[in-house]
């Protein structure tokens, strides 16, 4: 009357049952055979790839978990930009300073004292990057027409 456990049939559901054709109906099909015959056709090479993709992983995730290295690339980008930063930096103050200077002054700038300005070198400096500048960017557009 008791089967042993060992004997017991499992039910096989219905929607199991289903799954199992609808791989089966898949596995007819002609395209889909000629696909696995290309994949088996091409193991070696895949197997290949696998193994090498492998490798650069198990490469990355040991770079990646590396915290000595993780540090020494910290500080290295921190030296890198730490003079840029600071020229940012003087950059910026320099043009709040300027602006502070503008505000707090009322006097007018007359053709004479602009003739004189024109004699400063960073006047002179300032003006050549603007017209190469502006050269620059009307060959740009005149490229882009």
């Amino acid at each position: 009357m008791s089967q042993s456990p060992t004997q017991q049939e499992v039910p096989v559901t219905e929607g199991a049952e289903r799954q199992s054709l609808d791989v089966l109906d898949q596995l007819m099909k002609p395209e889909v055979q000629e696909s696995l015959t290309v994949l088996v056709e091409n193991l070696p090479k895949l197997a290949e790839m696998v193994t090498a993709m492998t490798k650069a992983y198990d490469f990355a995730q040991g770079i990646a978990t590396d915290k000595v290295l993780i540090s020494d690339t910290m500080s290295a980008m921190g030296e890198f930009a730490k003079p840029v930063v600071d020229k940012a930096k003087g950059v910026a103050s320099a043009a709040i300073e300027a602006n502070d200077r503008a505000q707090t002054e009322q006097s007018s700038v007359g053709l004479f004292a602009m003739l004189k300005m024109l004699k400063d070198p960073n006047v002179q400096q300032s003006l050549r990057f603007a017209q190469s500048f502006l050269s620059i960017l009307n060959e740009r557009q005149q490229t882009k027409r």
